[in-house]
């Protein structure tokens, strides 16, 4: 479950050419360019001036893109598209007052001409008074009463999520005692009549409070089926040194995990008999011990160390092992993102993505930390889930979460007072975070956990799994919807997730029955349609496409549905078969232009 992380801004102007399709031997797409290029060859245009004239066409075209006087815009984000396109995506200060639900996308030609615009915000963003009548020493008072932990310094927003612009004040909540797992929140606080405007963790909880309601008001207990593997003598880490050796080097290790058998591990190797669990050859990337603590800090974590290169045993007796899942789940996911899209990193900066297992006392959960910048696993409570949850696809879901934060930043509309998130944006958020989940795991291609369409098919529930992508209502737990109607803008949103998983699959896929890699599917539509599938690829990298160039924090699903149409356009053509299925996909699950909401924010 992801919380609205509402942050400072960005000043360094990330710059990517992420890929347009899906490379590689398991994905021919359309040519891709190369993350991190500083430059566009088909123009010689840098990225600064990329940034310059997509802020000046914001301005020139304020009625378009909203932008007014006292708005101030920041790049987050540059994107040149090998095919000519260039995308800024801005965040933005009014008055100096960062802009809650202020973000756009500016899209340019190659040129750099204007274009066209993505918002998150169709009304005006400024205030109707920048005059607070609390103080922030109130609201910070009421900020620690209502998150259950201690609160930070308050800072003056402007609250543009709701359909208004209402100054506010912008509050971290540390130590929080309101989830399973203590944590921080970020609390909004109307700053003119003290309403609290939203109270949310900051943590993505996998496991929502709501499902965990329902399996023990059940009685149903989660005890993964795991499988030890005998270690094979021959598989030696400390090889003779026949020369002078450097260190630290770059070595070749081996885990036994608890999910997926014995895997090849790159690591560190520190000295002649010392190996370390961090891999270099991706940026570092490293999987430390929390020590039954809630670490915030992934610095605080112990590191995992070895003499001979091995790790784990293949049950939860041995520390490591829970090591070895969730190293080897967040490597496939980079590798995921890195083989498909071009994308170096969970934020394409070309850094560690980093892990912690054994996190807090009893914990039944895993979650992305936006504080710590890492995934955090719990080893369970040994009652309803007796294992750490390092499952493959709730790393890569949970993951996702982080691209999304690094992207779109897709933010419910509200959260109960239970934790439990609603909204279409939120839903979205988790749907991409199913479907990109669900890709790590083709991706990886292990023979002990099949790749497939199913999420959380190994967590040992008795339905066989958390969710489904082909159709999402068999999942009985959490209710999830196969089609859109007005009511879905405020169902829980791993409930609401299957609009858009399922118009995913339709795509990819395709409707009716089909057995793909020795799992049955048997996908309906809305109005009894067929629809032919274009083929995992290309639905991936449409998706893909659409998160990252025409989403933005408030894109509900028919928001979603232009977003995908124009990725199908930008890849594939306005005529093509790709852009016929993606309308067809959508009006499959009954998202269509007759019936979008006149309005919805």
């Amino acid at each position: 479950m992801r919380g609205p992380h509402i942050r400072g801004l960005a000043v360094a102007v990330a710059v990517t050419t992420a890929a347009t399709g899906l490379a590689g031997t398991a994905f021919a797409g359309p040519a891709t360019g190369t993350d991190g290029a500083t430059a566009s060859p088909e123009s010689g245009t840098s990225a600064t001036s990329v940034v310059t004239a997509a802020r000046a066409a914001a301005f020139a075209h304020a009625s378009a893109t909203g932008v007014t006087r006292g708005d101030e815009l920041r790049a987050q984000d540059v994107m040149i598209d090998p095919e000519g396109a260039r995308h800024v995506r801005f965040i933005r200060t009014h008055q100096g007052m960062p802009v809650l639900g202020g973000d756009l996308v500016v899209h340019l030609s190659h040129r750099l001409a204007y274009t066209g615009v993505t918002r998150a915000a169709e009304q005006s963003v400024r205030p109707a008074t920048t005059r607070a009548r609390l103080t922030a020493g109130q609201a910070e008072a009421k900020a620690a009463a209502i998150g259950k932990g201690d609160a930070g310094t308050a800072q003056l927003v402007v609250d543009a999520r709701d359909g208004g612009a209402a100054l506010a004040y912008r509050i971290p909540v540390s130590d929080s005692s309101t989830a399973e797992a203590t944590g921080t929140r970020t609390v909004v606080i109307d700053a003119v009549t003290g309403k609290v405007r939203s109270n949310t963790p900051d943590s993505d909880e996998f496991l929502s409070p709501k499902l965990l309601d329902t399996l023990r008001e059940r009685g149903e207990t989660m005890d993964p089926a795991t499988g030890t593997v005998v270690q094979s003598k021959s598989l030696t880490g400390a090889a003779a040194v026949a020369r002078a050796v450097h260190y630290p080097v770059t070595a070749s290790g081996t885990g036994t995990s608890l999910f997926v058998g014995k895997v090849p591990l790159t690591t560190t190797r520190t000295a002649r008999t010392s190996y370390l669990l961090k891999d270099p050859t991706r940026w570092g990337t490293e999987t430390r011990d929390a020590k039954g603590k809630e670490l915030e800090s992934f610095a605080q974590g112990k590191k995992f160390t070895s003499t001979t290169d091995k790790w784990g045993n293949g049950a939860v007796s041995h520390r490591d092992t829970a090591a070895v899942d969730a190293q080897y789940g967040i490597t496939k996911t980079l590798d995921f993102y890195k083989k498909t899209f071009g994308r170096k990193g969970i934020a394409n900066n070309g850094k560690a993505a980093r892990g912690m297992v054994h996190f807090g006392d009893k914990v039944a959960n895993a979650f992305w930390d936006s504080t710590c910048g890492c995934m955090l696993y719990g080893d369970g409570d040994g009652d309803m889930f007796k294992k750490p949850l390092v499952v493959l696809d709730v790393t890569g879901h949970e993951l996702t979460h982080g691209v999304v934060d690094a992207t779109a930043k897709l933010e419910p509309t509200r959260v109960d007072a239970d934790g439990n998130q609603y909204g279409e944006a939120g839903s979205l958020n988790e749907s991409l975070a199913d479907i990109f989940g669900s890709n790590v795991e083709f991706s990886a291609n292990n023979a002990k956990n099949p790749p497939n369409y199913l999420i959380g098919e190994k967590l040992g529930l008795a339905q066989k799994f958390l969710r489904r992508l082909d159709h999402p209502s068999l999942d009985k737990l959490e209710g999830t919807i196969d089609y859109w109607s007005p009511q879905t803008y405020d169902a829980e949103v791993h409930a609401g997730s299957g609009v858009s998983s399922h118009a995913y699959y339709l795509l990819a896929e395709g409707s009716g029955r089909k057995t793909i890699g020795g799992f049955a599917y048997d996908s309906p539509t809305y109005d009894g349609s067929t629809v032919t599938g274009i083929g995992r690829t290309k639905a991936t990298a449409i998706f893909y496409r659409a998160l990252t160039r025409y989403m933005v924090s408030t894109t509900d699903f028919h928001d979603a549905r232009l977003a995908t149409l124009k990725a199908a356009a930008d890849l594939y053509g306005a005529n093509s078969t790709a852009y016929r299925t993606v309308d067809q996909a959508w009006a499959a699950v009954n998202v269509t232009v007759a019936n979008t909401p006149a309005a919805r924010h």
